[in-house]
């Protein structure tokens, strides 16, 4: 029997417990937090924080293969494990570029994929010209050299505000993304940061956001999901339609997209990518996420083969399944958190499971707060009708926010 390391115990690994069943594969889950939800569907558990490469360690003499259910890890201490024969998949060669957003920008660039106009800032704004002391630091003249900096950089790299300010590193959820309307705020928010490392770049006034999962295999086989549309409030994603209303040629367009990204990585594993559709049908490349995918969970009821036994199959070197939809639509409403509670909200769950044809997945966490996710719903659809879709959501909405 395949035994699969997972380095993190969140939704995202709880997830594939079902897949790990069918297929006879047992997981063992790195995690921090006995809570987690993934503790409740592994085999073996080592309880530790995810870029603790020691635990990693401890956790390659319990299984064959390790996999990522985030990107939250310590690449260059893994690197050490790989050098020993600790197999990852996808390989930290694959991770690599893509952890850091400014690295993964340049990459998507380098590889001639449409990309935002982007801006590394750190050159600019210095890590020294900050001081314990953040007033003195800011009236400081060695600051104030450092704002006329950013000021001039703004204004040579020609991009007009609105912008978007990114953190580098461990953003998601909306987290570390900021739109930002003025130099002031910019100026602002970044003496008020504790992370340093951003980027910056052009405000994409989008007609929509679309997403894809795709998958690629030990030989090299890539499969691609239906491409799906994504709807954000306060860039935390609320609503994912699929398929999503395309025509062929951006459909052929973003699976060129992915298949192009995947083989220059040579991944193995399932991936997100994320996309902004511009009112002139121009498509970007906003993320790739190197792991299942919130954009993807329509798939578990759905799909054929969800994206989680699709995971399983590709980084345990089994056959990839078929990524088709098994219905003509589905919607995917992410059921988040509005206050801090402890509360179960069993009642709203099982009023929403009285809809016909809809999936209520409830990750088990014991802490609700405002924008956490707790949990997802998926309603199949007889026919391909946006209108009903939306209107299937807010009746969903309705019984969640309801208080």
């Amino acid at each position: 029997m395949v035994r699969i390391g997972v380095i993190g115990g969140g939704q995202l690994a709880w997830m594939m417990g079902g897949a790990a069943k069918k297929l006879g594969v047992e997981l063992v889950i790195q995690t921090p937090n006995p809570n987690d939800p993934a503790v409740a569907i592994a085999h073996d558990t080592i309880f530790a924080p995810v870029n603790d490469a020691a635990a990693t360690k401890i956790l390659a003499t319990k299984c064959d293969i390790i996999t990522f259910e985030n990107e939250f890890v310590d690449i260059e201490a893994l690197s050490l494990l790989a050098d020993q024969g600790v197999r990852f998949r996808p390989s930290l060669e694959a991770l690599a570029p893509l952890l850091d957003k400014y690295h993964q920008r340049c990459y998507l660039r380098d590889l001639g994929l449409p990309v935002p106009q982007f801006f590394d800032i750190k050159g600019i704004w210095k890590e020294d010209a900050l001081t314990e002391n953040k007033q003195l630091a800011i009236e400081s003249q060695e600051l104030r050299i450092e704002n006329e900096n950013l000021y001039n950089f703004v204004l040579q790299s020609k991009l007009k505000f609105p912008i978007v300010l990114k953190a580098r590193r461990h953003g998601y959820d909306g987290q570390g993304t900021f739109i930002i309307k003025d130099f002031q705020t910019l100026q602002q928010k970044l003496e008020s940061a504790n992370n340093l490392a951003f980027l910056l770049e052009e405000f994409i006034p989008f007609e929509r956001e679309l997403a894809v999962i795709a998958a690629r295999s030990v030989d090299g086989k890539v499969i691609i999901y239906p491409i799906v549309e994504t709807q954000q409030e306060e860039q935390v994603c609320r609503r994912v339609i699929a398929p999503a209303e395309i025509p062929l040629h951006l459909q052929k367009e973003i699976e060129n997209i992915s298949h192009t990204l995947l083989n220059s990585l040579k991944a193995v594993g399932v991936f997100g990518i994320e996309l902004f559709l511009s009112a002139d049908d121009k498509v970007l490349v906003n993320e790739i996420a190197p792991r299942t995918h919130n954009s993807g969970h329509f798939s578990l009821d759905a799909c054929e083969t969800s994206q989680f036994e699709q995971q399983l199959r590709a980084v345990s070197g089994l056959p990839l399944g078929n990524p088709n939809l098994t219905c003509p639509c589905a919607i995917m409403i992410n059921l988040l958190g509005y206050k801090i509670s402890t509360n179960d909200y069993i009642t709203k769950r099982q009023k929403i499971k009285q809809i016909p044809q809809s999936y209520v997945h409830w990750y088990g966490k014991t802490e609700s707060r405002p924008g956490r996710k707790l949990g997802h719903v998926t309603v199949l659809l007889n026919d391909q009708n946006p209108d009903e879709a939306m209107a299937i959501a807010r009746t969903i909405e309705n019984i969640w926010y309801a208080n």
